[in-house]
C-alpha cells in the first residue's frame, strides 16, 4: 500500500512539474533592435538590388513592383496563363 501512494505521488509531482514548464518560456523578442527608418531609406551593404538608389522611394517601389511581377508570379515563371 506504501508503495502504490509513493507512485501515486511521484506521478502526481511528475504531471505537476510538466503543467509548469511552460509558464517557464522566455518571450521571444528581437532583442532591443528598432528601425526608424523607412524601408527605402537605404542598407548599408553591397546587397542592395541594383538600379535601386537608396533614399528613393519611388525606386524603392518600382523594384517592389518588378520583384513581385517577375520572381513572385508563378503564372510568369511558368509560361502559363491565368
Amino acid at each position: 500500500m506504501k508503495r502504490l501512494a509513493m507512485l501515486v505521488s511521484v506521478a502526481a509531482a511528475l504531471a505537476a512539474s510538466t503543467a509548469l514548464t511552460a509558464c517557464g518560456e522566455k518571450p521571444q523578442t528581437l532583442g532591443g533592435v528598432k528601425s526608424d527608418a523607412a524601408p527605402f531609406q537605404g542598407t548599408d551593404n553591397a546587397f542592395a538590388a541594383p538600379g535601386w538608389t537608396k533614399g528613393d522611394k519611388a525606386s524603392w517601389e518600382q523594384g517592389l513592383k518588378a520583384r513581385a511581377q517577375n520572381s513572385q508570379n508563378e503564372y510568369t515563371r511558368t509560361g502559363t496563363s491565368k
